[in-house]
C-alpha cells in the first residue's frame, strides 16, 4: 500500500474522473468545475477557497481547459497553477485530453513544481520578450510554445506570456538558458 502525499491547498479540477485519479495517488480536496460551466457562484466560491485553504488550478491541457483556467486567473490572480504537457494528457484509447488519464510520474512533476503562493516583483520586461523573439518576429509562436513546454507554464500568446513568467517569479537567466535549447 503506497502511502498518499498530502496536498492541502485545493485543486481545481474539471469533472469526477480528474478527482478519482487524483485521489489514487494524493489525499487532497477538489472543488469540480462541471467541466466548462464555471459561473459566477463557482468564482464566488473559490475566492472563499483561496482565502481559507489556497487554489491550484490543475485543468485539462485543451482549450475548455485553458477557457476555465484564464476565468480563474482573472478572477482569483493569487490561485497557484500546475499544468500537464498534452501527451501526458492523452487517453490510452479514444477520447479526449484530461487529468483523468494522467500517470502518478506526471502528476508528479506538475504537482511537485507548484510556484506563486507569495507575490513576486515582475522582473521579466517587454523588452526581454523582445530580445529572446518571444514577440515581434514571425515564429515568436513557436519560440513562446517551446519556452512555455520547458517551463511547464502552459502555451501563453504574446499577450499573456509576459504575465505569466512574472506571475510564475521565472527570471531572464531561466529564460536566457531555455532558449539556447531552442532550434
Amino acid at each position: 500500500m503506497m502511502t498518499k502525499e498530502k496536498i492541502d491547498k485545493v485543486i481545481v479540477v474539471e469533472g469526477r474522473d480528474d478527482t478519482t485519479n487524483l485521489k489514487r495517488f494524493y489525499e487532497l480536496d477538489t472543488y469540480e468545475t462541471g467541466g466548462s460551466s464555471i459561473d459566477a457562484t463557482d468564482i464566488e466560491r473559490l475566492k472563499v477557497l483561496q482565502e481559507r485553504r489556497g487554489l491550484v488550478v490543475f485543468t485539462d491541457p485543451d482549450f475548455q481547459g485553458e477557457r476555465i483556467r484564464k476565468i480563474i486567473m482573472q478572477a482569483i490572480p493569487e490561485a497557484q497553477h500546475a499544468f500537464l504537457k498534452r501527451e501526458e494528457a492523452r487517453p490510452k484509447g479514444k477520447g479526449s485530453l484530461g487529468v483523468e488519464h494522467a500517470r502518478y510520474e506526471d502528476l508528479q512533476k506538475a504537482l511537485g513544481h507548484l510556484t506563486g503562493g507569495k507575490l513576486v516583483s515582475p522582473t521579466v520586461t517587454q523588452a526581454d520578450l523582445i530580445t529572446f523573439g518571444l514577440i515581434l518576429r514571425p515564429d515568436s509562436r513557436q519560440r513562446r510554445e517551446y519556452l512555455c513546454e520547458e517551463l511547464r507554464i502552459g502555451y501563453a500568446n504574446g499577450k499573456q506570456v509576459l504575465k505569466r513568467l512574472n506571475m510564475f517569479g521565472i527570471c531572464v537567466k531561466q529564460i536566457e538558458e531555455i532558449m539556447k535549447g531552442y532550434k
